[in-house]
């Protein structure tokens, strides 16, 4: 018996709704860094990009556990001497871009490299409840409905 491996061109991709509202943060990201690689299905393939497409809505209101909306902190370097910058997760999710937060979360649970990279491209993630993708019919997901932990009150 031989080993299957799915080729680029054999690869159906799905499209995947997602509401993030009340949602804990490193549960979703995990379950959404899964289904991107492919993982949940039976003919994954390490090296090809054979997961889905997944359109999150209502970014801004993921929750955090404890007390992690206070004291996360999110660092970067601006590539100068003394360039090390950091923003807490409050001011991430209370500015003008607060699906970074999930974005960041989902990337730096992907492996380095080309592949990561474009599935990750394979992520839309709008911080209100409209999105574009209409056209594409995808699929709603109830995460909260996987497990009660996912969800908060």
């Amino acid at each position: 018996m031989k080993t299957y491996s799915a080729k680029p061109a054999e690869v159906e991709k799905k499209w995947v709704l997602i509401d993030a509202e009340n949602l804990v943060v490193g549960r979703l990201a995990s379950l959404i860094a899964m289904r991107l690689r492919g993982k949940h299905l039976p003919g994954y393939t390490p090296h090809v990009d054979c997961g889905d497409n997944i359109v999150v809505v209502n970014a801004e209101k993921v929750a955090l556990t404890g007390n992690k909306r206070q004291d996360k902190t999110f660092y970067w370097h601006t590539g100068h001497p003394g360039g090390i910058k950091e923003r807490k997760a409050h001011q991430i999710l209370d500015g003008r871009h607060p699906e970074r937060v999930l974005i960041k979360a989902v990337q730096r649970m992907l492996p380095d490299g080309p592949l990561a990279r474009r599935q990750l491209s394979n992520l839309k993630v709008y911080a209100g409840g409209e999105h574009p993708h209409e056209a594409q019919k995808p699929e709603a997901l109830d995460v909260s409905a996987l497990n009660p932990k996912n969800r908060r009150q």
